[in-house]
C-alpha cells in the first residue's frame, strides 16, 4: 500500500491500494472517504498536486464511485474507546 501524507491543507492523507485499485482520503476534519477503481496514475498524480483538494474535486469525486472505507476514522477508535471504558 502507498501512502503520502501533506502538511497542510484540506487533504491531509492518501493511500493507495494497487491490487484493489483503491484510494482513501483522510480529510483535515478526521473523515476518510474512499473510491474504487482508481487508476494509479491519478493517485500519483494527486501526490504531486500543488492542491490536492482541488485535484480531487476536478478528477475524483465525480468520476469514481466512493465506496466503503477500508479503515475506520479516529473519531470511530475514539468513541469506541469511551464506550468500552464507560460501558456504552
Amino acid at each position: 500500500m502507498d501512502k503520502k501524507t501533506f502538511p497542510s491543507g484540506r487533504i491531509r492523507e492518501i493511500t493507495y491500494d494497487t491490487r484493489e485499485r483503491h484510494l482513501e482520503i483522510v480529510w483535515d476534519n478526521k473523515t476518510i472517504t474512499a473510491y474504487r477503481p482508481v487508476p494509479r496514475e491519478l493517485f500519483e498524480r494527486l501526490s504531486k498536486a500543488p492542491n490536492p483538494a482541488t485535484y480531487f474535486e476536478d478528477r475524483i469525486v465525480e468520476e469514481y464511485p466512493q465506496v466503503q472505507p477500508a479503515r475506520k476514522c479516529d473519531s470511530d477508535a475514539a468513541a469506541k474507546k469511551l464506550n468500552d471504558l464507560f460501558g456504552g
